[in-house]
């Protein structure tokens, strides 16, 4: 699972990468979160979002549990010590693919109210332009 979770958060770390920057790149990657974001794709992100928590927490209280065993007994056993570096190794990876996955979501949200009020001023702009005055002219 370590790997995976590394690919994706590779993935996810290229497309915010890529949304920071304005490039055509940039407007397909808006084009196609504005269509995950609609019908079905919007209930799967969010099925697999919640998938990935509930392992995350699982995650989490087996680590808990361990260390709770390890107090416990006072000795350390070298299979726990691997099982405790692997869950938090996990639980880390889990944490920041979910962190950036929101990263994305905000971004791709205020990249569009940024295009959506550009492209409002640009036409309030050019509907009504306001004229310079010329001082230097004589009446």
């Amino acid at each position: 699972m370590t790997p995976l979770l590394f690919m994706v958060l590779a993935m996810e770390m290229g497309v915010i990468i890529t949304m920071l920057f304005h490039s055509p790149l940039r407007n397909l990657i808006i084009v196609s979160l504005d269509r995950l974001k609609q019908g079905r794709g919007l209930v799967t992100s969010r099925t697999i979002a919640a998938t990935v928590f509930t392992v995350f927490v699982f995650n989490v209280y087996d680590i808990l549990k361990t260390q709770k065993r390890l107090i416990e007994f006072g000795t350390t056993n070298p299979t726990d010590e691997v099982l405790l570096a692997n869950n938090v190794l996990d639980a880390s990876l889990m944490g920041f693919c979910l962190f950036l996955a929101l990263m994305i979501d905000r971004l791709h949200y205020y990249v569009k109210e940024l295009w959506l009020l550009r492209k409002s001023l640009k036409v309030t702009r050019d509907s009504n332009p306001i004229q310079p005055v010329n001082k230097n002219k004589k009446a």
